[in-house]
């Protein structure tokens, strides 16, 4: 319940005031983001599953969010950032739906 409303509160934050992203870091905002939506939904499956764990969920959150942004920052430098954000959105596309899946199967029995 706490990640349902933290992510309510965050998304209302962000709408209303409407924080500017410095230039440098646009780039990464979008893989954080993605990042951030698989520890959600991995969350969501535990808590249906019947084992969350609030410090388990906060760490994934964070490191999640910071290793897919390292990575792209290494693609950046390495000159294959483009390629490495193809990468890391699918493996975490992957996981995303694997999550959602497994969420429908527990609310629809299916």
């Amino acid at each position: 319940m706490i990640a349902a409303v933290g992510l309510v509160v965050g998304v209302l934050a962000g709408v209303l005031l409407q924080p500017e992203v410095p230039l440098a870091l646009q780039p990464y905002l979008p893989i954080a983001v993605v990042a951030a939506l698989d520890a959600v939904f991995g969350g969501l499956r535990a808590v249906l599953d019947g084992i969350f764990d609030d410090k388990v969920f906060v760490v994934s959150f964070l490191s999640n969010a910071v290793v897919a942004a390292l990575i792209v920052y290494l693609g950046d430098q390495l000159g294959v950032g483009s390629q490495l954000s193809t990468g890391v959105v699918v493996v975490l596309g992957v996981r995303i739906f694997s999550n959602a899946a497994a969420i429908r199967r527990h609310l629809f029995n299916a």
